[in-house]
């Protein structure tokens, strides 16, 4: 058995699936785009310029992504989020910084409270990026 992430952007981020990922890319090593699938003229779902169906990498952990014109009731939520752990306080706080900005929203600062508050790291941050995709960051201990 394997279990994958799978972004399905919609409503407002239909459309920019490829800028969120190209982004992604840039932010995370050993990150590449592996497959994409766009819809062909007329099919249900999506127009063309639309990824029907996409796999990624950040760091070598595969995703799934997905875009659909359809109307629907849902879209992103901060109750899901991709998680990052690392001993490098300059990676995190690097990708937070890149991940947050540009529209971005900050859910927690990274340097919001004293070491070891949490219980469960050294530090921790929460962000959301333009996309509307959230992101956790903890420094290992």
């Amino acid at each position: 058995m394997k279990t994958t992430t799978f972004l399905t952007f919609v409503g407002d981020q239909c459309g920019k699936a490829k800028e969120a990922i190209d982004l992604y890319i840039s932010v995370f090593p050993n990150s590449e785009w592996k497959k994409t699938i766009a819809y062909t003229e007329g099919e249900g779902g999506g127009t063309p310029e639309l990824i029907k169906f996409g796999i990624f990498t950040l760091n070598g952990t595969e995703y799934m992504v997905s875009e659909s014109n359809y109307d629907h009731a849902w879209s992103f939520s901060p109750a899901v989020s991709i998680y990052i752990e690392s001993d490098s306080e300059a990676e995190l706080v690097g990708y937070f910084d890149k991940l947050s900005g540009n529209g971005g929203m900050v859910m927690v600062p990274f340097d919001s409270y004293e070491e070891g508050d949490y219980g469960f790291g050294k530090k921790y941050g929460w962000c959301q990026d333009s996309y509307g995709i959230n992101w956790q960051f903890l420094l290992s201990e």
